[in-house]
C-alpha cells in the first residue's frame, strides 16, 4: 500500500511515521503532487499556526491539490482544522472541505487543552473496534463546533467535533500517533478504508 504523509513544514511527521511502522506499514513523507495523487492513502498532519501553514500549502499548490484528492485522506490536528472553511487563528481561509469554522477556546478555560480526553458518539469505519468514551491525546487552542460532518465529539468548555468525515475526507483533532492502542487502532482502521 502506498501511504503518503504530506510534508509542508507544519507536521509532527516522525512520530506518525513510527506509529505506522509499528503497524507494519511504510509511509513516504512528501510534498510531491504526483506522489500524493498516486498514493492509496494520504495523511495530512499539522502542528503550528493556521495562517503560516496555509501559506506553506499555497506556496506548493497543495491548497489546490488536497481538496481534489479522491482517495481516503486523514487530517490530523491542524490538518483537520485546515480542511475547514475558515479559522479564527490568524483570520485564515481554509481548504473548504468541511463546511465549518474553527474557533478559539475562551480564556475561561485553560488554553491550550493538553492531555487525554474522552471521545464519544463514535460513528463510522474510522472508529471500528474503538470503544465509546475512549481516551485520546489532544493539544489544541482552537476547536471545530459540532456540525453535520461530526463523527465523534469531546467536551472541553463545551462539546465540539473531535472527528469529522465527508466523502473520502476524514479529520481528527486528537493525535492518533500519541494515543496508545486506541490511536493505533484508528490508524489501522483508516488504512483499511
Amino acid at each position: 500500500m502506498n501511504i503518503a504523509i504530506i510534508d509542508y513544514g507544519a507536521g509532527n511527521i516522525q512520530s506518525l511515521k513510527f506509529a505506522l511502522n509499528r503497524l507494519g506499514y511504510e509511509a513516504v513523507v512528501t510534498k510531491s503532487a504526483t506522489v500524493i495523487k498516486n498514493a492509496d492513502k494520504v495523511i495530512f498532519p499539522g502542528v503550528g499556526h493556521a495562517s503560516s501553514a496555509m501559506d506553506k500549502l499555497k506556496a506548493t499548490k497543495l491548497d489546490v491539490l488536497i481538496p481534489a484528492l479522491k482517495q481516503p485522506v486523514l487530517g490530523i490536528c491542524l490538518g483537520m482544522q485546515l480542511m475547514c472553511n475558515y479559522s479564527e487563528e490568524g483570520n485564515t481561509k481554509g481548504l473548504g472541505i468541511f463546511n465549518a469554522k474553527v474557533e478559539r477556546f475562551p480564556n475561561t478555560v485553560k488554553v491550550p487543552q493538553i492531555g487525554w480526553n474522552e471521545i464519544s458518539n463514535l460513528e463510522g469505519a474510522l472508529f471500528k473496534n474503538i470503544r465509546e468514551n475512549e481516551f485520546m491525546y489532544l493539544v489544541h487552542s482552537y476547536y471545530v463546533p459540532l456540525n453535520s460532518t461530526t463523527v465523534a465529539k469531546a467536551t472541553y468548555y463545551k462539546s465540539y467535533s473531535v472527528a469529522m468525515q465527508k466523502d473520502n475526507f476524514y479529520g481528527v483533532q486528537f493525535h492518533p500517533e500519541k494515543s496508545s492502542a486506541a490511536g493505533e487502532q484508528l490508524l489501522k482502521n483508516f488504512l483499511k478504508i
